[in-house]
């Protein structure tokens, strides 16, 4: 194995690691263990923190930094090796991602810039997958073609499921809705997708609702069944020609609509809240797959 496609696996390997720890920082309130950036208290390490508890959250938010801070350097050997527009645009993202990772803590884990994180990890995960694909020699396939619609469909309704779950996170709305199947009681759209505004606060400074946690909440649920429709029909249409994948996309769907199902249960748990954003990251890669086998009309030799 050459050393380029090592560290390609190594990328998106760790990327994953990094987007699943940092939904456990978020979910296990430690955001804000380290007031301060880079560094914890002024230093590089959680030190002199009496309380047990500060402590373990600055060192979960330090130990998250860490590694995203190291996936920053695997990136820029990569780029190193092969300076392509995608190596660049990658490059280009996990810049602006420290940024919304300085704002996070310094501007208090608004939502927008928390939603906003979470988006470029799961971008920079996707964006590496497709670089690290390119790195095997491939065969054409053109019969993939006909499955772009579904493919890139599948796509966009799960990256835009991935924002929704991101907004519910972000405003810790995972519990305001309680009941399965239905979430009854009035509902708040309008603050509730209000961008510009404090945690926990509408754009007038007024404390956040329940109505509006409940429209975040609900939202998310709604849009589940879509995304797991369109899935399906992409994995449904795969069937036929790559039958390995469209079987691995179609587990994970069901397996992540099943988590959701699960955390509204049984109160969001950390294990099963970490495992759903853990399934979301798979199924994007999943999806990042069939996707480069479409569009480069490619399929691998392996």
């Amino acid at each position: 194995m050459s050393m380029r496609r090592a560290l390609c696996i190594a990328a998106v390997a760790l990327a994953f690691i990094v987007v699943v720890m940092g939904a456990y920082v978020r979910l296990s309130d430690a955001g804000l263990g380290c007031p301060d950036w880079p560094f914890c208290y002024g230093k590089p390490a959680p030190a002199e923190i009496a309380d047990s508890h500060a402590l373990a959250k600055a060192w979960k938010e330090m130990g998250h930094r860490y590694l995203a801070g190291t996936l920053g350097i695997l990136i820029l050997v990569l780029w190193s090796l092969q300076r392509s527009v995608l190596a660049s645009v990658i490059v280009l993202v996990v810049v602006v991602q420290a940024t919304l990772g300085a704002w996070t803590v310094t501007m208090l884990l608004k939502p927008a810039i928390v939603t906003a994180h979470l988006i470029g990890g799961m971008t920079t995960l996707g964006l590496l997958a497709w670089v690290a694909l390119a790195q095997w020699p491939h065969v054409p396939a053109s019969e993939m073609r006909a499955l772009r619609i579904p493919a890139i469909v599948a796509l966009l309704v799960v990256g835009i499921q991935i924002v929704f779950g991101g907004w519910v996170s972000a405003n810790y709305a995972a519990l305001a809705c309680p009941e399965l199947p239905r979430c009854p009681g009035p509902m708040d759209y309008a603050n509730a997708f209000h961008v510009v505004r404090e945690l926990g606060q509408t754009a007038q400074g007024e404390l956040l609702s329940l109505n509006a946690l409940r429209a975040i909440h609900w939202t998310h649920r709604l849009f589940a069944n879509v995304a797991l429709v369109a899935v399906l029909f992409a994995a449904f249409r795969a069937w036929r020609l790559e039958r390995r994948l469209a079987m691995v996309i179609a587990l994970i769907v069901l397996l992540q609509f099943s988590l959701g199902v699960a955390n509204v249960a049984f109160g969001l748990p950390l294990s099963l809240a970490a495992a759903h954003n853990g399934g979301a990251a798979a199924l994007l890669l999943s999806l990042v797959v069939l996707n480069f086998f479409v569009f480069r009309g490619l399929r691998p030799t392996w």
